[in-house]
C-alpha cells in the first residue's frame, strides 16, 4: 500500500518543515485600532493642555510644546504592546539589524530625494505663508537659545521619527495586521493616515511623498527598525534648516 508513496528523501525534510512552519514574525498581540485612536487622542489632549497652560508662549514652553506631546504618544504606545502584547521588539519588530539599518539608509536617501524635489514643487506651487510645516510655523520668528535650539534639532531628526513610527508603522500597521489585511492594504491605509493625521490639510499631498519610502521600508523588511532609520534620514535636512532659522543663522 506504500509502495505508491516512496518515503521523501531526507534532504527535503527540512525544505517541507519550513513550508509547514509559522511565519517567524507571526503578530500574536491583543490590541487593535482602538489602542491606535487612544493614543491619537492623548497626543492631541497633551498638545491642547500645554497650549492652554502655557498662556503666552516663550522659548522653553514653545520647546515643551513641541516635543513633549510626541514623548507622550510614543511612549503609550510602547505602553500598549507591554499591556496587551508581546513589547515592541517582537510586536514591531523593534530590534538592532545591521541589515535593517542598511534598509532604512538606502530607501531613506531616496526618500529624501524625492521629499526635496517634491519640495521644491511644492513651495513653487503655494503661497510663501502656506509652505511650511506647523513645526516652522511654531518657531517662526523665534530665536532660541542654542541649547534649546540643538534639542529642537535632535528631536525632530532622531526622537520623533522613532515616536512617530511607534504610533503609525506600529500600532497602527500591527492593527490592521491583526485584521489580516494584506501587506499592501496596511501600507496604502497607513501611509495615508500618517499624511491626514498631522493635521496639515495644505501638506497632506506632500506628507504623502514623505511618507511612502518610509512605509516601504516598514514592508519590505517586516520590521519597525527600517522604517524608523529611514524616517529619521528623512527629517535630517529640515531639522537641520529649523536649528539654522532658530540660531539666527538663516533668515526665517
Amino acid at each position: 500500500m506504500n509502495a505508491a508513496h516512496p518515503p521523501e528523501p531526507a534532504g527535503n525534510v527540512s525544505g517541507a518543515h519550513a513550508l509547514l512552519s509559522p511565519p517567524p514574525h507571526r503578530r500574536t498581540h491583543r490590541w487593535g485600532l482602538g489602542a491606535f485612536l487612544l493614543v491619537q487622542a492623548l497626543f492631541l489632549l497633551v498638545s491642547v493642555l500645554l497650549a492652554a497652560g502655557f498662556g503666552s508662549p516663550g522659548a522653553l514652553s514653545l520647546v515643551v510644546t513641541l516635543v513633549l506631546p510626541t514623548l507622550v504618544a510614543g511612549g503609550a504606545a510602547v505602553l500598549v504592546t507591554l499591556v496587551r502584547g508581546n513589547g515592541p521588539r517582537v510586536d514591531f519588530g523593534l530590534r538592532w539589524h545591521w541589515q535593517d539599518v542598511r534598509t532604512g539608509l538606502a530607501i531613506g536617501g531616496v526618500g529624501l530625494v524625492s521629499t526635496m524635489l517634491a519640495t521644491t514643487l511644492w513651495m513653487r506651487w503655494m503661497e510663501p505663508g502656506d509652505a511650511g510645516s506647523a513645526v516652522s510655523g511654531l518657531l517662526a520668528g523665534v530665536r532660541l537659545p542654542p541649547a534649546l535650539a540643538v534639542l529642537i534639532f535632535l528631536h525632530i531628526w532622531l526622537v520623533a521619527p522613532v515616536c512617530e513610527e511607534l504610533v503609525y508603522r506600529g500600532l497602527l500597521w500591527g492593527a490592521m495586521e491583526r485584521m489580516r489585511w494584506s501587506q499592501l492594504n496596511v501600507f496604502v491605509l497607513s501611509t495615508a493616515i500618517f499624511a491626514i493625521g498631522h493635521l496639515e490639510p495644505e501638506r497632506t499631498a506632500l506628507l504623502l511623498v514623505v511618507a511612502i519610502p518610509i512605509g516601504v521600508a516598514r514592508m519590505v523588511t517586516g520590521r519597525l527598525t527600517a522604517s524608523v532609520v529611514a524616517h529619521q534620514v528623512n527629517n535630517f535636512l529640515p531639522a537641520l534648516g529649523l536649528l539654522l532659522i532658530s540660531l539666527g543663522l538663516l533668515p526665517g
